[in-house]
């Protein structure tokens, strides 16, 4: 029971991450090319706190690493959750297509 909660938890992050637009620019920006913070600051009309706090949101969910090089710290993407992403829509996908079908063969006996 505990792993299916620390699951849930996992799958929530991940989807409240990927909620907002900037962090899915981000996420776009940093899995075709890692950049640092202050790279990905400069491409936002927004404070570099509020970049740093997008940036800590997506490692939260996974959806990123963070690596020291000096004074900078260089973020890379983890398409390894986006691809939990993409299979966790998969199922919905086949949850409601499912619905659907079940839908036409009840109108179809009418």
């Amino acid at each position: 029971m505990v792993v299916n909660e620390t699951r849930e938890v996992e799958i929530d992050r991940l989807f409240q991450a990927l909620a907002d637009s900037t962090r899915r620019d981000i996420v776009t920006r940093v899995i075709t090319r890692e950049q640092s913070v202050s790279d990905l600051a400069r491409q936002y009309a927004m404070s570099f706190a509020a970049v740093q706090k997008h940036v800590a949101v997506l490692e939260r969910a996974m959806l990123i690493t963070k690596e020291r090089r000096g004074r900078e710290q260089i973020v890379h993407g983890d398409p390894s959750m986006l691809r939990t992403a993409a299979r966790l829509l998969e199922e919905y996908e086949e949850i409601w297509r499912a619905r659907a079908q079940r839908i036409d063969q009840i109108l179809a006996e009418d």
